[in-house]
């Protein structure tokens, strides 16, 4: 498990954990998200995306390109890196 605090929570609390699994297992089950996951796996495929060090990333606006996995990571802070830009 990584060692943000909710993952801590979630280890030590059996409950909470199975409830927040069923609450996820409803949710990425909807028709919605499914469609939604239809979509990026299909933009994957077109851009032959597997193994390039490449990430789909969401732009502000809506849109999605290609950019490196560190840069696209790196952007929310993440794993204690600063925010870019």
């Amino acid at each position: 498990m990584g060692e943000s605090r909710s993952s801590k929570y979630f280890a030590k609390n059996e409950e909470a954990r199975r409830k927040k699994n069923e609450y996820n297992t409803e949710y990425h089950s909807t028709p919605e998200r499914k469609r939604y996951r239809a979509a990026l796996n299909k933009l994957n495929r077109k851009k032959g995306k597997k193994g390039d060090g490449k990430d789909m990333s969401h732009k502000a606006d809506g849109s999605i390109r290609l950019e490196t996995e560190g840069v696209n990571r790196a952007r929310n802070g993440k794993g204690g890196r600063k925010r870019l830009g």
